[in-house]
């Protein structure tokens, strides 16, 4: 938690000091994973997984909808990519099911998450659902999320 807080402050000397001491007394963070059901099959995602079959179309997709929301006035720190903001769990998931037609126009997109939604990706995910002009559903390890037209169910008090 603490380890958020020095990020969202830009502490990065802090946040590499937390982690170390965290590994050293052998504290291990739970891994960022997502997934969705497609056709009856699960597809599992963790951040940065690069295994799926169509990972190049999934980063590919990624990366389009990243410039479409830039278009919208998305601003992000240019060090978000570098640092794998890009390709988080969540995001590859919503990706996946785009390029895989999980979620037909009309149909609302699904996704569970193991941990709780970042603020990174809850602000691209409400821009994302003007693009794509379609449902976004997260449940999260604290609630459910309905991204629609640019707008969250939980009016961004999460």
């Amino acid at each position: 938690m603490l380890a958020n807080v020095y990020t969202a402050a830009g502490r990065r000397d802090e946040v590499a000091r937390l982690w170390t001491a965290m590994r050293e007394r052998g504290v291990k963070k739970e891994g960022g994973r997502s997934w969705v059901e497609v056709r009856g099959e699960v597809h599992v995602f963790l951040a940065g997984d690069k295994k799926h079959p169509i990972a190049t179309e999934i980063y590919a997709k990624v990366e389009e909808l990243m410039g479409e929301i830039a278009k919208l006035g998305y601003e992000q720190e240019a060090a978000a990519a570098e640092g794998g903001l890009w390709y988080h769990s969540e995001r590859l998931v919503v990706a996946f099911g785009l390029v895989s037609g999980a979620a037909p126009q009309g149909k609302a997109l699904r996704v569970v998450k193991n941990l709780r939604i970042c603020g990174h990706c809850h602000r691209v995910f409400t821009f994302i659902s003007r693009i794509i002009d379609r449902q976004i559903v997260v449940r999260d390890a604290h609630r459910y999320h309905r991204f629609e037209h640019g707008v969250c169910s939980c009016k961004d008090l999460w």
